[in-house]
Parts: structure tokens; C-alpha cells; sequence
């Protein structure tokens, strides 16, 4: 009787939710960039946001993360079959499209103490918590590993080496302490897991081990799962160690697509893939980890390399050693694309793609099942108005992609399968994590950060106002606790050009955007919710646990569903394209002036001259506003020049290629190389000041300033002028 009871007050809350954030109709009169008749899309916006469900979204939140469903498997098979199926009720032509791509599975994962004498440690062992966890003894749960670390065998003794970074490993050779031949373990965080498997191999380690220290997502910041949204001393953070930040995509199939016509002779041999790491790594919990730091010897660790841990960090070696083996089954395994299209009206070729990641290490609740069911409830809302005879003026191309979590593989397989149709993109919009809390954030390009804001305008919050509201003030909180940590201007320093508004951030990767902005020049959004989520790529992300806090009413999943959908109506839409070139040029030019105050610090005797650099982002300021204008009234096949010369000014950042990874070819945005995660701007220039390289330095320079006058040029051959340059 209790159980009832409370099944029946979740959904008489839901069903209150629900009503209290359907959007208010006939209020739609502010005017919307871009449009002739604001009228007649706040009138179709309204239907739209009338239609997404917190009761279908947790439905379909539910069917997802029902059992396991790591790509290639064929769990992950049916959650395909399931997003085909709701795609094709919603009214959308579609397909599943499959690729063979080289995937690892583990076979037998050991990592044990061999000394000091007494010490017993033997792992990994299952992630289990007292409590109520329905899902935790899945016998198809896959048990802890790394993606894309081979197979070895080493015994060899242990060193601390904090998060792995570069600095890391500079630090302990100061300290005299030698990492080669040793089994290194560090902690997750402050990069991607990827870049510590190459710095770790780059300073000679034999192994590489990865914990979760609870400093970073357990018991330091809040009570532990499942008392609270902490990750317990059993957790596991699984990932790929793929070096995407080199190429993303199928290992063996670089800038070509993985399908399963490719001939075995197109393949690179996986022992020559430029991306997959050269030593073994896996992942353990602080439960396990735990021993082993607290027997470490030599001397103390840096202070701010001190973890949660009840004891104090010594860096080694010795006098713990530890035997790892790790026996991993590679195989080329078929993976599956949903795709489903919408055609337009007046511009078919014209593609507006939005997608989300479908597969998960285990339940995946949060990361990406959040976000697909988001996304299936924005398809709902279109396939309703498709029922009503509307149709789009763009192409809509909706996308669940697979095997994002190995290395952004599904994605990336079709932008290079598809690159030529992919040069009428005009936009990607791209959500993975869609809800983790009730805090909204989002990432894009500088060109469609305002437009970002303005949709946020448009949307309910669960809060009260709009979600713009709630995010402004997080953002204004969140710039205070900046601010207070650091004396110097934070968003000043990082060359935002959204001062007093809420802050959008920069793509670097880490999802499924990076093929369609860092390959093909295709400008691209992130947008997810956050919170407090400490169980990231462990079993204990899944239903039990979003459902305690995430969202529990889910009416988090609502409003992401309806600010994904007002993106992709929107700009399927819209009149003139609402790409602001001005911001992208203002905000490249203080990136410029700040790599450039870095040149000086450094002291080179040649010195990079950033002149013609800072003078082609003043031309691109000055061509976008006098394109603003002339937009505005344009009608006919002069807003059709328009329209593709803003198409065409992302593309024209597009350059030959990075150094040392040519797959990259953004000139002003790539995820750094030794950060993998993190945007790093104008990489070109601001790598080589990383590797001391002055000539680097200059020849990134020359491909920014090439890449800036054919981003203006592109919008002056528009307004019918000669740059006379």
C-alpha cells in the first residue's frame, strides 16, 4: 500500500509539473533575430513547447537504462531499434546505419601487491554499495577497463604522479624521483584520461593505473552514493583512452569512414594507429587504490597533490609493487547510427543536424541516457507539428550516435563518410550529458553564442522565469567565486566577450561535435544541465540514482527537450542566418592579445608579429557589422548570398591542418593536446609556445591571419565589396 502511495504521488507530481511548465500561449510578441514574421514562429514555437512530457521522458529514460548497453553489444542493438522505432512514429525518414570499427573488450583485468610484505590488495572488486541500488548486481555489467589500452603484463614498483599531466612528471624529476619502468598511478581529473596514458608513456612508465580520489567526486564534496549524488569508496570511473586529441574515430580508419563495404587494405594496421596508447592502463576505486597509496614510500608529495585519503601522499617508489595484467579481446565490431530526417521545403539541401551519443559504459542514466531521452521527446514535439502539416524550411537531420564513448566513433565515422552532403550543414547542435541537475550550461562557437542566450530566453525553468533567468544568476554566482579566488580578471584573461552576460564556453572535445566544427568547419553548440554527479561511468549511473538526484519529477528532461528543439527550429527556420561573426572576431582578437603578452613573457630573440593577426580579426569585426544591416533587409537571392557567405565564413577557418595532427584542421579551436577535454584556442600558436617553438609559433600565426581574411572576405564577396587585399 505504501509503494502504491507513492507511485501514485510521483506521478500526480509529474503530472503537476508538467502543467505548470507548459509555456504561456499568446505571449509570444519580442521579436526574433533573424525572422521576417516573429509572429508566426512564436505561434509554431508555442505547439513545440506544449509537447514534451516529464511522464514520456522518464518512460523512455527507464527503457534505456533497463540493462547494459556498451556499443557493439546487443543491448546496444536494441536501444538502436528502440530510437528507430520512436523516430519513425514521430514521422521521420529513417535509418540505421552501421560501420566495423576496432574495440576492445577486457577478458581478464588483475591488479594486485606483490610487497611490501603484509600488504593485501587485490582488485578490481565489484562495485557494491549498502543500500538500495536495484542495478549494481547485473551480471552483464562489463567489468572496470580502459578503451583502447592493450593488453600487458608488468611487475614493477609504484609512483604517485598526481593527475598525470605533463607538470606532473616534470615535478617528480625535480624531485629526483624516475617514473621509467615504474607502474605510475594517478587520479582522475584536470585532463582527459587519454592525455595521461601519453604523458605517462612519454615519461617511460610501464603501467599506468586511474583512481577516483575522493577530493574530486566522493565523500570530500557531499555524502557518498546512495546516501547522496557522491561516488562510493566501489566506484569506477571506466573510459576510453583513446588519444582523440590526435584523431577521434575508428583507430584504424583515420578521415575515412569504417563501413562495412571498406576493403581490409584501406585499414591501418592497429599496431601503426597514431591514437591508441602504447602501455596498459586501467581503472581502479579509492577502495582499492586506497592500500597501496598508504604503504608508498620516498618523500612526501607536494601538498597540493594531497588527496581525501586519511593519510598523508608519498610519491615512491616502492616500497609497493604491484603485478598488473591485463588481457583485452580487440575485435572490429559493428556499431549502429540512428538517423532520421525531416525534409525541407525551400532549402533541402540545407542540413541542420541534432545528435546525442547512445551507447554507455554500463546503465548510462545520465551519460548519454539523459540526453537521448531529451532528444526523443524534441522529435516527439516535431512529429507533432509535422501532424499538423507543417514542414520544415531546412533539412532537420536527427542523430543517436554509437560508440561515442570508445572515442567518438559513430559521429565521426559518418562526417567523414558524408563530408560531401556535410557542406550544406549549417549547423550541429550536440547534447550528451543532458541532465545531471537543474543547472543549465552550454558551449559553441563565438557565432552562435547570442543565439544560444536567446533560445535560453524562450524556455520555461522548472525555477520560475525563463532559463535564461536561472542561468544568469548561476553564472553571476559563479563569476563571484572566480573573482574572489583570483584577483586579476578571470573572464578578461580568458578573452570572453560576453562580460556581464552569462557565459557561454568554448568547444574543445569530448563529444560528438568535434568531426563536424574541428574537421568540417561546421559551426556547433553543447547543452546540457549539471549538478552534483559523482558516479560518472560507473554502474551506480543509472535509473535508481537519477531518479534520487537528478531529476526526479523530470522536468529538467522537459526543459532540455524544448531548448534542443528551439535550436533546431530555429535555425531550420529562420530567415537570414544568426551567425555573429562580430563577437567571433572580438573574442579572437583578445585571444590574440593575450597569446601575445605570453610571447613577450616568454623573451624569444625572434618574436612572433602579431600584426597582421590583430588586423584580420579588426577586419572581420568590420565586415560582420556592415553585413548586420544589409541582412536585415535583404530578400530574394541577395539573402541567399548572405546566408551562404555566413555558411561559409566557419569553414573558412579551416586550415591545412595542425601540427602533428593534420585530422584537426579548425584554425582557432582544437582540444589541447595536453588537456584533451579543454578547448585550447588558436592551437597552432599557443602549442608551439607550450614546446618553446618560436618558428611553430609564427606559422601559426600565418594560418590564424590567412584563416581571418578568408572568414572576411567570404562576408564582403556577400556585400559585393573587394577587400583589396
Amino acid at each position: 500500500m505504501i509503494k502504491t502511495l507513492r507511485v501514485c504521488t510521483v506521478f500526480l507530481s509529474l503530472a503537476i509539473s508538467s502543467l505548470a511548465q507548459q509555456p504561456q500561449a499568446g505571449s509570444g510578441t519580442t521579436p526574433i533575430a533573424g525572422f521576417r514574421d516573429s509572429v508566426a514562429e512564436h505561434k509554431l514555437e508555442e505547439k513545440f513547447l506544449a509537447v514534451p512530457q516529464p511522464k514520456l521522458a522518464q518512460e523512455h529514460l527507464q527503457i534505456l537504462t533497463k540493462v547494459p548497453h556498451i556499443a557493439g553489444s546487443p543491448e546496444d542493438r536494441s536501444t538502436a531499434e528502440y530510437v528507430a522505432k520512436k523516430f519513425r512514429e514521430a514521422g521521420l525518414e529513417t535509418r540505421i546505419d552501421s560501420y566495423k570499427v576496432w574495440l576492445n573488450r577486457p577478458r581478464e583485468i588483475l591488479v594486485e601487491a606483490t610487497a611490501p610484505a603484509g600488504l593485501k590488495m587485490r582488485g578490481p572488486r565489484p562495485e557494491h554499495v549498502e543500500g538500495d541500488d536495484p542495478f549494481q548486481d547485473d551480471p552483464r555489467i562489463v567489468m572496470p577497463f580502459n578503451g583502447s589500452s592493450p593488453s600487458g603484463e608488468v611487475e614493477a614498483e609504484v609512483v604517485y604522479v598526481n593527475y598525470a599531466r605533463p607538470e606532473d612528471f616534470r615535478r617528480l624529476k625535480q624531485m629526483g624521483i624516475d617514473v621509467h619502468g615504474k607502474i605510475a598511478i594517478a587520479r582522475y581529473g584536470q585532463n582527459f584520461r587519454g592525455v595521461k596514458a601519453l604523458a605517462a608513456q612519454e615519461a617511460g612508465a610501464a603501467g599506468l593505473i586511474i583512481y577516483s580520489d575522493p577530493i574530486d567526486d566522493g565523500y570530500f564534496r557531499g555524502d557518498a552514493y546512495p546516501k547522496g549524488p557522491y561516488r562510493p569508496p566501489s566506484g569506477v570511473q571506466r573510459g576510453s583512452v583513446q588519444f582523440t586529441f590526435e584523431y577521434p574515430g575508428d583507430a584504424t580508419t583515420p578521415g575515412i569512414a569504417s563501413t562495412l563495404e571498406l576493403p581490409q587494405s584501406q585499414r591501418t594496421a592497429p599496431d601503426k594507429a597514431g591514437n591508441l596508447a602504447k602501455i596498459p592502463v586501467t581503472p581502479l576505486s579509492y577502495a582499492d587504490v586506497s592500500p597501496l597509496l598508504e604503504k608508498l614510500g620516498g618523500p612526501e608529495s607536494p601538498r597540493e597533490w594531497q588527496g581525501a585519503l586519511p593519510f598523508t601522499y608519498h610519491v615512491g617508489a616502492g616500497p609497493v609493487r604491484v603485478h598488473m595484467k591485463l588481457v583485452q579481446d580487440y575485435s572490429y565490431t559493428t556499431i549502429w547510427n540512428v538517423i532520421g530526417t525531416v525534409k525541407g521545403t525551400a532549402e533541402p539541401e540545407a542540413l541542420v543536424i541534432a545528435g546525442n551519443h547512445r551507447d554507455a559504459w554500463v546503465f548510462g542514466a545520465v551519460d548519454p541516457s539523459s540526453g537521448t531521452a531529451a532528444m526523443l521527446e524534441t522529435v516527439h514535439g516535431v512529429g507533432e507539428l509535422l501532424k499538423s502539416g507543417w514542414h520544415p524550411q531546412r533539412t532537420i537531420v536527427f542523430a543517436s550516435w554509437d560508440a561515442e564513448e570508445q572515442g567518438l566513433i559513430g559521429s565521426t565515422e559518418y562526417a567523414e563518410q558524408f563530408a560531401g552532403s556535410l557542406r550544406n550543414a549549417v549547423a550541429y547542435f550536440n547534447m550528451d550529458v543532458g541532465v545531471a541537475g537543474p543547472d543549465f550550461g552550454a558551449s559553441s562557437v563565438p557565432s552562435l553564442k547570442q543565439f544560444l542566450r536567446d533560445i535560453a530566453r524562450a524556455v520555461p525553468s522548472p525555477k520560475g522565469g525563463t532559463v535564461y533567468d536561472a542561468w544568469k544568476l548561476q553564472s553571476e554566482s559563479a563569476r563571484r567565486r572566480r573573482e574572489s579566488a583570483d584577483a586579476g580578471s578571470f573572464a578578461e584573461r580568458r578573452g570572453d566577450a560576453d562580460l556581464g552576460d552569462v557565459h557561454v564556453g568554448d568547444l574543445g572535445s569530448g563529444s560528438d561535435y568535434s568531426a563536424f566544427l574541428q574537421h568540417l568547419g561546421v559551426p556547433s553548440t553543447d547543452v546540457g544541465s549539471n549538478g552534483p554527479y559523482g558516479v560518472y561511468h560507473s554502474a551506480f549511473d543509472n535509473y535508481a540514482w537519477f531518479t534520487k538526484f537528478a531529476d526526479p519529477t523530470f522536468v529538467y528532461e522537459q526543459e532540455m527537450a524544448r531548448v534542443f528543439g528551439l535550436e533546431v527550429l530555429r535555425m531550420a527556420q529562420t530567415d537570414v542566418l544568426p551567425f555573429d561573426y562580430e563577437t567571433y572576431g572580438t573574442e579572437v582578437r583578445k585571444h590574440l592579445e593575450n597569446a601575445q603578452r605570453r610571447a613577450q613573457e616568454i623573451g624569444w630573440k625572434d618574436q612572433p608579429d602579431f600584426a597582421a593577426s590583430l588586423k584580420a580579426s579588426d577586419h572581420l569585426v568590420a565586415a560582420a557589422r556592415a553585413i548586420h544591416p544589409l541582412a536585415e533587409a535583404a530578400s530574394g537571392a541577395q539573402l541567399s548570398r548572405i546566408n551562404s557567405a555566413l555558411l561559409e565564413t566557419e569553414r573558412a577557418m579551416l586550415g591545412k591542418g595542425l601540427p602533428h595532427r593534420a585530422w584537426f584542421r579548425h584554425t582557432i579551436y582544437a582540444p589541447g593536446e595536453y588537456t584533451g577535454y579543454a578547448a585550447v584556442v588558436l592551437p597552432g600558436v599557443n602549442e608551439s609556445m607550450d614546446r618553446n617553438d618560436a618558428a611553430g609559433a609564427t606559422q601559426g600565426l600565418a594560418e590564424v591571419t590567412a584563416a581571418l581574411e578568408r572568414a572576411a572576405s567570404a562576408l564582403e564577396a556577400a556585400l559585393g565589396q573587394s577587400s583589396g587585399r
